[in-house]
């Protein structure tokens, strides 16, 4: 059972997933619209994650075959799913990262 639990979960935990998600709860984007929201992520880790989420069903890629090439990205219903799950792990996230970064300063010896 903990297996099959996992494979969800794996796309969630990782690093870029859920604020890619969480980023594309309001409308579709565009890559370099979500390059420029999600600062820190290289193109290719993009690109990579991009994928993952299209290829487990959260997200859809609509490629309007035009020069220059235009493509969006927008939630699935299954990606939508986590539209009232996301935001609350999200606000967790951002309202304990202090308790979280002392924490790990005091693990490492640093305070």
């Amino acid at each position: 059972m903990a297996a099959k639990r996992r494979i969800g979960l794996d796309r969630l935990a990782d690093k870029w997933s859920a604020l890619l998600l969480d980023a594309l709860q309001a409308n579709p984007r565009r890559f370099a619209e979500l390059r420029t929201e999600l600062d820190g992520i290289s193109e290719k880790m993009l690109t990579q994650t991009l994928r993952s989420l299209e290829r487990d069903g959260m997200i859809a890629r609509k490629d309007y075959g035009e020069l220059p090439p235009r493509v969006e990205y927008a939630l699935t219903e299954l990606g939508r799913s986590l539209t009232t799950t996301l935001p609350t792990l999200c606000a967790w996230s951002a309202q304990h990262l202090s308790e979280i970064e002392h924490a790990r300063a005091r693990y490492d010896g640093e305070v």
